[in-house]
């Protein structure tokens, strides 16, 4: 049946993105947002706008009853993966950028022009069409005689004209021819500017295959190869790279911008260019710019694959990646000539260890607040020591100190008082050695002095000149147990 290739063709567009998007359930939900941020407004919008317009839009449709019960973060992630929105990291950015991908454009434009239909069968476009074809036969006649006759008769007619002008018989476009024309070379210029996402792809297209070619080369030199160690540009000499080149030139030449844009100018000056669409009007006062924008980062891109491709091949890598390849199809192959012999529900005696990693995007990530580590409430008192007036006397017997001045010491404040506490002690004799006078004082207390039950702060200077305190239990010295500290 001559109709299966057909069939096969249709069933085959019918897993692209573009058909996709028209069949799908949210078709004018997603043109309709995709086209008002990422055509209309801007073509790239940076990660967080992006969502942050999306988010409000829903939340507009939600107050008016539509059912869309996803976050916008979800709804974009989809459209990724249907190939709708691409997400791309220009150099010094900051985030992410989105824009349409090529397939979405195309859907749009063809939506816009269900919506806004054009009669198709128009004077200016045929006009194109016999103007492009008579000048094709011009520039390919060999004959020289033809093409001076050609030349000749298109020099009588400009004379025709120069002197209807001068007589003044001109004869001007009627506002409505003009109008036409202008429309159409809109469409033209429209469907021009969309061409770069195209042509874009194709690069990206062009760079995967070179990469594959030189991996799947199991030549020691394939001519890939060859013509990059020779110094040639492969991106930029293919047949993409070499069109676009030349539209790049023409486009950035300095005589032709000039002309467009004084043409320009003088058209949108004109009286029939007010009855353009405010849209219109845009588009055409912003086209040399968009040209130069789309152009320049196809241009980039251009220089950028094949700047890469030869760092890949310079540095090796490609060596280490197609090692890697060929261990990956020894291994197929090697199953293959195991399949008749291995059943699939057989089990092996062979333990695989899995290893894995766990993938998450920059913008997941969240910022460390140390205030969340730190501990709760301010500074705490630490409890006191657990020593005894028992542990104390250990610790005295074991070390030396002066009891025999420590003594006298006591005695002497107990001729002028009938009871004295360690505190009131050093206050009359400081001591000397430390802390050592102070645990001796303790000690002494433990055995001929009286626990009063409560506590009290001493005070000394230590050898290394600081002043220091201390609570220790408040132990009094009483005149008639004196004779003890003999």
């Amino acid at each position: 049946m001559k109709a299966d290739k057909h069939i096969a063709a249709c069933r085959a567009l019918r897993e692209q993105p573009v058909w996709r998007l028209l069949a799908s359930r949210h078709g004018p939900f997603v043109i309709g947002l995709l086209q008002t941020h990422l055509l209309e407004s801007e073509n790239r919008l940076p990660a967080s706008v992006f969502l942050e317009r999306i988010d409000r839009d829903l939340e507009e449709l939600r107050a008016r009853g539509e059912d869309f019960p996803q976050s916008a973060q979800t709804y974009i992630a989809e459209w990724l993966r249907e190939g709708y929105l691409e997400r791309r990291f220009p150099s010094g950015a900051v985030e992410e950028e989105y824009e349409v991908s090529s397939s979405a454009a195309i859907v749009i434009r063809f939506i816009s022009g269900l919506a806004e239909p054009r009669i198709a069968a128009t004077e200016s476009r045929l006009a194109v069409v016999i103007q492009q074809l008579v000048r094709l036969a011009e520039e390919t006649d060999s004959n020289p005689e033809t093409r001076v006759a050609s030349l000749l008769s298109e020099r009588e007619r400009l004379d025709r004209q120069i002197d209807e002008i001068r007589s003044g018989r001109a004869v001007l476009l009627a506002d409505s021819q003009a109008l036409e024309r202008i429309r159409e070379i809109t469409a033209l210029a429209d469907g021009l500017a969309s061409d770069f996402r195209r042509v874009r792809d194709d690069f990206e297209s062009l760079n995967r295959e070179l990469r594959e070619r030189l991996l799947d080369d199991e030549s020691t030199r394939g001519d890939v190869l060859e013509r990059l160690f020779a110094g040639v540009d492969v991106i930029g000499e293919s047949e993409a790279g070499r069109t676009f080149s030349a539209f790049w030139r023409l486009l950035t030449d300095p005589g032709q911008s000039a002309t467009f844009d004084g043409a320009l100018d003088q058209v949108m000056s004109r009286g029939f260019a007010s009855q353009l669409q405010a849209k219109e009007r845009r588009f055409l006062h912003g086209l040399t710019r968009t040209l130069l924008e789309q152009g320049g980062m196809v241009h980039e891109v251009l220089q950028h694959f094949a700047g890469s491709l030869k760092t890949f091949v310079q540095s090796r890598e490609y060596l280490e990646q197609r090692m890697v390849n060929q261990r990956l199809k020894d291994a197929q192959r090697a199953a293959l000539a195991l399949r008749d012999e291995v059943r699939t529900t057989a089990a092996l005696d062979y333990v695989l260890s899995l290893t894995g990693s766990r993938l998450s995007s920059l913008s997941q990530w969240l910022l460390y607040d140390p205030s969340l580590d730190a501990p709760p409430g301010g500074m705490q008192n630490a409890d006191a020591s657990p020593i005894t007036l028992e542990s104390v006397a250990d610790m005295v017997a074991q070390s030396e100190i002066d009891f025999r001045g420590l003594k006298a010491n006591i005695r002497a404040v107990l001729d002028e008082r009938s009871q004295a506490s360690i505190a009131e002690v050093l206050i009359s004799f400081p001591a000397s050695p430390g802390l050592g006078s102070v645990v001796g004082y303790i000690a002494l207390g433990s055995r001929h002095g009286v626990l009063a039950g409560a506590e009290e702060t001493v005070e000394w200077r230590g050898s290394d000149d600081q002043y220091r305190a201390a609570r220790i239990p408040a132990i009094y010295f009483l005149r008639e147990r004196a004779h003890e500290l003999v």
